[in-house]
Order: structure tokens, then sequence, then C-alpha cells
């Protein structure tokens, strides 16, 4: 029941992820937002943000999304260009002078430090990527006919509009009918929708599904499954063995998944977190842990989670063991917040040597 991955060399891609990407502005180091007289510009999202770092890890991977014919779509596009992903498949539509019909969505980040939490603040409204239908892409000559390894999606992506789920649902079932594998990040935004919606519309999905990952909140919020003593909101510790149960619970309920991972994030302060990660396998029915990063010193905590997905779709596609998948995963995580902004910056070399439990002494 192991992942029956394509061959790199009857695929064009080896990854593409479907999902918004965006703009986001920041005051400079850990400013607030109402007194910044400067803003960085950064470029990220969620599903995009793992087909920028597996580029960056040397695999041929694309982004399909929506954008704007204007300079801030072009933001976007020349980030992407820079990061070498394909993007034959972008959806670029029509900029009306304004923004009424379509424009790039923003997010507005303060990074946190100390008692001080991070916080983000959405300026997304009728997003390019947002307004995509279904038949705007040719899944079939994506997946079928240039041929693609694996596809990675979530939650964020399909909770964007009506027709981007119906878009979601179009672009899983031809993956997973092409033999590509298919990964999807649960990632609940409240913000964007709500549990009902969410629940609705995910179950459905979830058999062109082969990697899940989530955390306790995404699996109640999101499919509906409740972790016995977990508190989504407190901030707290997850209960192990109680996410373990109901892991579980989702693995026999749904037999066609073949991996379910979770980064374990305990808050310390906004500038130091624990940080690690969980992976069941489900072939074996056994949990492989990942390595403890103790006290992490955050530069940016935004773009962890993807950066977990990231290393551990890397380690698959490269043919590696469930335990090196969760431990590149959590250690490419980790790496990832130790810089600004959503998108990695890691080279393979750095994950390979964090991964393998490498020090921190200075590189000469």
């Amino acid at each position: 029941m192991g992942l029956n991955i394509r061959a790199a060399s009857e695929c064009e891609l080896d990854e593409v992820s479907l999902g918004e990407c965006m703009v986001r502005l920041s005051p400079e180091g850990h400013g607030r937002i109402e007194f910044a007289p400067k803003m960085e510009v950064w470029v990220g999202g969620g599903e995009y943000n793992v087909a920028y770092a597996l580029s960056r890890l040397g695999l041929r991977t694309g982004w399909v999304g929506g954008t704007v014919d204007n300079p801030v779509g072009r933001i976007v596009l020349n980030h992407a260009k820079g990061g070498n992903l394909d993007i034959s498949d972008v959806v670029t539509l029509p900029y009306d002078g304004v923004g009424r019909d379509a424009r790039i969505g923003l997010n507005f980040t303060e990074v946190g430090v100390g008692p001080r939490a991070a916080v983000t603040l959405y300026d997304r409204g009728h997003s390019a990527t947002s307004k995509m239908k279904p038949g705007d892409v040719d899944w079939n000559n994506l997946f079928a006919k240039r041929g693609v390894r694996w596809l990675h999606s979530g939650g964020i992506f399909t909770c964007l509009s009506e027709s981007t789920r119906e878009v979601a649902a179009e672009a899983l079932q031809a993956a997973h009918e092409a033999g590509t594998i298919v990964s999807y990040d649960l990632n609940f935004r409240g913000k964007l929708w709500s549990s009902e919606d969410a629940i609705k519309t995910t179950k459905p999905l979830v058999q062109y599904i082969d990697c899940l990952i989530g955390n306790e909140e995404d699996f109640q919020k999101v499919l509906g499954y409740e972790v016995e003593g977990a508190e989504v909101d407190s901030g707290g510790e997850l209960p192990i063995d109680s996410y373990k149960k109901m892991v579980r619970r989702v693995a026999a309920d749904y037999p066609n998944l073949k991996v379910i991972g979770t980064t374990l994030r305990q808050v310390i302060s906004a500038s130091e977190n624990n940080w690690s990660a969980i992976l069941y396998w489900a072939e074996e029915d056994k949990f492989y842990h990942g390595p403890d990063f103790e006290r992490l010193i955050l530069e940016d905590r935004v773009g962890g989670g993807d950066g977990f997905a990231s290393g551990f779709c890397y380690a698959f596609l490269a043919g590696k063991s469930p335990q090196e998948a969760v431990d590149l995963g959590t250690a490419h995580g980790a790496l990832l917040q130790t810089t600004r902004g959503d998108t990695s910056q890691i080279t393979l070399a750095e994950l390979l040597h964090t991964a393998s439990g490498g020090g921190a002494r200075i590189v000469r």
C-alpha cells in the first residue's frame, strides 16, 4: 500500500502545486503595521510555497493559480520564474484598472517577538485565484500527457470560492486518474469559511488523496474528527496519544490514505517554539517521529508547515523511507522559520545536514 510514484523519466514535472499566491507586506523587523513607514514585499501562499521549496531542492516543479495582468501580478510571476517554476498553466485575468473583477490578494503580516504574537491581516477579496473556474486548465494535458509525479493542494485554495471548490475536485480527480500522487494540506482558515462548509466540501475529496496533512484543529474543523483532550483554541501542547487514535480512525474510514502527517508546535513565545512532527505510514500502521527542535529560535514562523510538507514530499520523490521523510520534513520546517518571508531560502545541502543531526557551527 506504499506510494506508487511515477518514474521521473516518464514525467515532465516532479511536482505541481494548485493554490493562491499572494503578495505579503511586512513592517521591517518586528514593527507594527499601523506605524510602519516602510514595508517589505514578499511573495507566498500555502500551496505555492511547496512548489517553490521543492524547486530549490532540485526538483522540476510548477504552480497553477490565478494572476492579473498588472505590475502586482508580475511580482508573483517574476518570483515564480526566479524560482524556476513552470507557470504555463497559470490563469491570467485582465486588469480592469480598479480590481473589482480580479486582483492579486494581499496580506499584511507582523513578525511577532517575545510575548507579542505574529499577526496576519488579509486583504484578498476578489482575488484572481478565487475567480478560477472549471475548464480553465487542461488537467488531462498536464497530468496524463505532460506527466506530473505529485500534485499538492489544500484547504486554502479550496475555501476561496464556490468555483475553486469545483476546480479542486476537478484537479484532484484528474491527477488521481493519471496516477499522480496527491497530497492535501487541510489548513483550516476560519476567516475564509465555516467548519460546516469545510466538512461538506472536503469529505468527497479524500477519495482522491494519498497524503493528508493537518493538525488537530484541521481534522476537527475540516473533516469532523475530534481529538480527545485537545483544546484547539488554547495553543497548548498536543496530546500525542489522542491525536494518534484520531489518525487511525481517519485511516480506517479512508483506506486509500497512505500517509498522514502533522507538525507539533508548542509556543513558548513568539520568538521561541518547540517544534517537531509525526508521520503515519498506513502500510505498516506505524507512526514515525521527526527530530525535536527544542526552543527553536524563530525569525519568522510563517510557512513552517509548508516547509514540513515540502520536506516530506521531497523525501518520497527521492525514494526515501518514511523515517527519512519525517526527518527531512521536520528539519525543513525548522530551517524555513529561521529566515524572513513565506518561501524557502534553504538549500538541499543545509537540509540534509540538519536532518542528519548536524550542528550550527559556523561554515567558513
